[in-house]
């Protein structure tokens, strides 16, 4: 039994602390080159849209205000077989460059977004979702790094911003798994990018899986291709808290069902012979975080059966308790969330509940690959 304890508790630990120190031991790889090329290359900017009639306007406007060559600067919406007004106010965009490629099912935000790479014509492709907002200057600073040849595509850091224009609930978890993408992309390269807001070259996304999600389907091919899939701090994508946080928990367990999707779909990448360091950040950064929840599960159950053998047992089953407790109390009590170090226990067990939800899912064969997107 307390094998297990000890077993669990560094599990439990490991993903979002030891992997961390592991990465800082690891020799970074050559800074990326800050080049500034005059010969610019031409972008496509790919906008995922289902169902965005009341959004997408505000999108345009601001892909339209991009500070870019407009004749190397190409707009597409990939609709995803939407069925209100989003496709009609595209069109009425035409005349300014804004080109509509139309999923003839709902087949998902992959299948879209497959079939807008095929009639892109730009050899850098920029993703972008339609509640995301990029700053006019970001899409030549995306430019400017692909000039580095190593480079196969990066990712956007995130910035969630609340109605009032502070920052949301997550910020505190963002602003950690945005420091650890940092420590990743300096050494094997990002194993996940920013799913609103991403770009990648051409000839990485000539390999596309439609039914698995293309964050981490681009950095895999990234790896697979001998390029870096890197994370820019100086390139953001603003978006809105979810404005129902009731949906926020089934927002993280799809996205959990569709990562052990990827994974499953993709068993190579679990193989260090053959992808080396990044198939370690895969099983440090993605296997052993799902594995969280029931390391806890299984450390919990242990502390209580050794909870008479010692002070630090029983210690350690209080401090259990007490967080669980507290977490418990905000959930009855929101207000109480108020508190940034409650508002983080929250989050950390909610993001765990969820884990283990999705794992319990996936293993019944519940799969999501058409999507609906959040409304923020």
């Amino acid at each position: 039994m307390q094998l297990i304890f000890w077993l669990s508790l560094c599990g439990a630990l490991y993903s979002y602390f030891l992997y961390p120190l592991i990465l800082m031991l690891i020799p970074t790889r050559r800074p990326t080159l800050a080049i500034t090329t005059a010969d610019k290359p031409m972008v496509s900017l790919i906008i995922t849209a289902h169902n965005e009639a009341t959004r997408i306007e505000e999108k345009l406007a601001n892909a339209l205000a991009i500070d870019y060559p407009a004749h190397l600067l190409e707009i597409v919406v990939a609709s995803d077989c939407s069925t209100d007004a989003t496709e009609d106010i595209v069109r009425s965009y035409s005349d300014r460059g804004v080109k509509l490629v139309r999923a003839d099912e709902h087949n998902g935000k992959e299948y879209a977004q497959w079939l807008a790479i095929q009639a892109a014509a730009g050899d850098i492709l920029v993703f972008s979702d339609v509640a995301t907002q990029i700053p006019s200057d970001s899409i030549q600073k995306i430019a400017d790094k692909f000039a580095d040849s190593t480079i196969g595509a990066i990712s956007s850091e995130d910035r969630f911003i609340s109605e009032n224009g502070s920052i949301a609930g997550e910020g505190a978890y963002v602003k950690y798994e945005m420091w650890l993408r940092a420590l990743e992309s300096q050494r094997g390269g990002l194993i996940g990018l920013s799913g609103s807001f991403f770009a990648a070259r051409k000839q990485i996304c000539q390999t596309w899986d439609t039914q698995s999600p293309s964050d981490f389907n681009t950095a895999l091919n990234c790896s697979r291709q001998g390029f870096i899939a890197i994370s820019c701090p100086d390139i953001l994508g603003y978006y809105k808290d979810i404005k129902d946080p009731q949906r926020e928990y089934q927002r993280k367990v799809r996205t959990v069902i569709r990562g052990i999707t990827a994974v499953s779909r993709q068993p190579s990448v679990l193989n260090p012979a053959r992808l080396g360091l990044f198939s370690f950040q895969v099983w440090s950064h993605k296997i052993m975080r799902w594995a969280v929840p029931w390391f806890l599960l299984a450390l919990f159950i242990a502390s209580i059966r050794l909870a008479g053998d010692g002070w630090f047992y029983t210690l350690a089953l209080l401090c259990q308790l007490a967080a669980y407790g507290v977490v418990i109390a905000a959930w009855r009590n929101p207000s109480l969330l108020g508190n940034t170090l409650i508002k983080l226990m929250y989050f950390f067990i909610q993001v765990n509940l969820a884990i283990a939800d999705a794992t319990v899912s996936f293993l019944s064969g519940k799969r999501m690959t058409v999507w609906t997107p959040s409304q923020r």
